[in-house]
């Protein structure tokens, strides 16, 4: 049995790991010249939380993202008390890998922190991050809380998101998808430019993929499986 502790623990250890991992990409692009790229980036993140979800997903449900955390919460998944604590978690983890971002990479500033591009406005900056939390969440919906799914290529899918969000958003908002990823860094660095967009957007984009799926696809099978029994 799963102690609450433990899955606390598994959130900070998962968000610590995607932060540290994907921020860090970003700054030894920057440090490196461009030795990544764009590419490299979206792989990093993709196959680092690909990773987390398969070591914790049988341990917390591996959110290690407020705004799943929300999602979860809105469809009564978690329960209130539960999903604070899930997010402190993962905030926690998520500023313990900025601050050791900041160590290693002393003489960097920003440390990997999300921002919008020249000529992205707040208002396309929130609708991307919205779309591409879209994405994330209805896929999570699909593959791992959705019983139809057989669970097993869960972390696989879940990883190719951030892979192609990335490749799409990357250049304009930073393709956060999540509050922790944004938050990490913003502490550590000081970096807090235009952050409401990285809580505001994909807490919209996860409760809208969130509600679809359960009010369109996941209500029917209910409803088909009382009929049945009946």
């Amino acid at each position: 049995m799963v102690n609450d502790w433990q899955r606390y623990l598994a959130e900070s250890i998962s968000t610590f790991s995607l932060i540290f991992i994907g921020a860090g990409a970003v700054v030894a692009n920057t440090v490196y010249k461009g030795s990544l790229g764009l590419i490299g980036i979206a792989f990093a993140h993709g196959l680092v939380l690909m990773a987390m979800i398969y070591a914790t997903a049988h341990i917390s449900g591996a959110h290690v993202n407020p705004a799943v955390t929300f999602a979860m919460w809105l469809t009564k998944r978690i329960k209130a008390v539960q999903a604070i604590l899930y997010v402190v978690s993962q905030l926690a983890g998520a500023a313990i890998a900025g601050l050791l971002l900041r160590v290693i990479f002393t003489k960097t500033t920003n440390l990997g922190a999300t921002s919008l591009a020249s000529g992205v406005s707040l208002l396309n900056g929130f609708i991307i991050e919205a779309v591409l939390t879209f994405f994330l969440v209805f896929t999570i919906f699909g593959v791992a809380v959705d019983k139809r799914a057989s669970g097993h290529h869960a972390g696989l899918a879940i990883g190719i998101v951030l892979v192609f969000d990335i490749l799409m958003g990357g250049n304009m908002t930073g393709a956060a998808m999540n509050p922790a990823r944004s938050f990490g860094p913003a502490i550590a660095s000081g970096f807090w430019q235009n952050h409401l967009v990285y809580w505001i957007g994909p807490l919209v984009g996860a409760s809208f993929a969130a509600l679809l799926y359960q009010g369109l696809f996941l209500t029917k099978l209910k409803d088909k499986g009382e009929k049945s029994s009946k």
